[in-house]
C-alpha cells in the first residue's frame, strides 16, 4: 500500500509537471491569482478565456476546492458576475461539489488508515467514529450549509471519519446550495451596489426545507 501511495503521488507531481510544460506561464498566473484573492480581478481573468470561460471557470472552482484554499467566495462570486446569479450558483456549486469530492478520495486514500490506527486507541473516537457512519449524512450536510466554513477543514473530516461516499457527496452537493448561494449574492451584490435581501430569503428558506429533508433522509437510512 505504501508503494501505490507514493505512485500516486509522484503521478499527481506529473501531472502537475506536464501542465507547466505544456503551458508554462498557467500556473504561475493561476496562484497569483490565487493569492490576490481579488473577486473583480478574478472574474476579469476568467472572462479573458471567452467562449472557454464556463470550462476554466468550472475546473478553477473545482481545483480550489480540492485544495481546500483560498475562500471558494471568490470563485463563486466571480462566477455569478460573469455568468449572472442563477447559472453562476449552480455552476459553482457542482465545481465545489467535484472539487471537494476529489479532495474527500485523496485524503482518504492517503491517511485513513493512519486515522484509523488512532481511533482504534481511543475509545471517545471510536465512538464519534460509529456515529460518523451512521450520521455523518446529516451532519456533513448542515456544516456545508454553514457560509464562510473553511472547505478544507470540511474535506479531511469527511474523509478521516467513516461515512460513505455517496453520504459525502449528497451530502456536499446539496448542503452547498444554500451557503453559495449566500455568499455568492452577498459578494455580488456588495460588488454591484445591490440590494438582494429577498433572494438571501429565499435561499435561508430553501436551506430549512433542505434540513428537515436530510433528517428525513438519515432517518429512513438509519432504518
Amino acid at each position: 500500500m505504501r508503494t501505490v501511495k507514493i505512485a500516486a503521488a509522484l503521478m499527481i507531481v506529473a501531472l502537475f509537471g506536464s501542465i507547466h510544460l505544456a503551458a508554462p506561464e498557467f500556473l504561475p498566473e493561476v496562484f497569483h491569482l490565487l493569492s490576490r484573492g481579488d473577486i473583480v480581478e478574478t472574474a476579469n481573468y476568467i472572462n479573458g478565456y471567452g467562449s472557454l470561460a464556463v470550462v476554466f471557470a468550472f475546473l478553477l472552482t473545482l481545483f480550489v476546492n480540492a485544495l481546500g484554499f483560498p475562500p471558494a467566495i471568490i470563485f463563486s462570486t466571480a462566477n455569478t458576475l460573469i455568468f449572472g446569479i442563477v447559472p453562476g450558483i449552480v455552476l459553482s456549486v457542482v465545481a465545489e461539489t467535484v472539487g471537494v469530492t476529489i479532495s474527500f478520495q485523496l485524503l482518504r486514500f492517503f491517511f485513513r488508515d493512519s486515522a484509523r490506527k488512532i481511533i482504534a486507541k481511543s475509545k471517545r473516537l471510536r465512538s464519534v467514529d460509529k456515529y460518523s457512519s451512521k450520521n455523518g449524512f446529516t451532519v456533513m450536510l448542515i456544516a456545508r450549509m454553514v457560509p464562510y466554513v473553511p472547505s478544507g477543514i470540511l474535506n479531511a473530516a469527511g474523509a478521516l471519519s467513516s461515512m460513505s461516499l455517496r453520504d459525502y457527496f449528497l451530502a456536499s452537493l446539496v448542503g452547498k446550495f444554500p451557503s453559495t448561494g449566500i455568499e455568492a449574492i452577498i459578494g455580488h451584490d456588495a460588488i454591484l451596489h445591490e440590494e438582494g435581501f429577498t433572494r438571501i430569503i429565499v435561499v435561508v428558506i430553501f436551506a430549512v426545507v433542505l434540513i428537515a429533508w436530510a433528517w428525513h433522509y438519515q432517518k429512513k437510512h438509519n432504518h
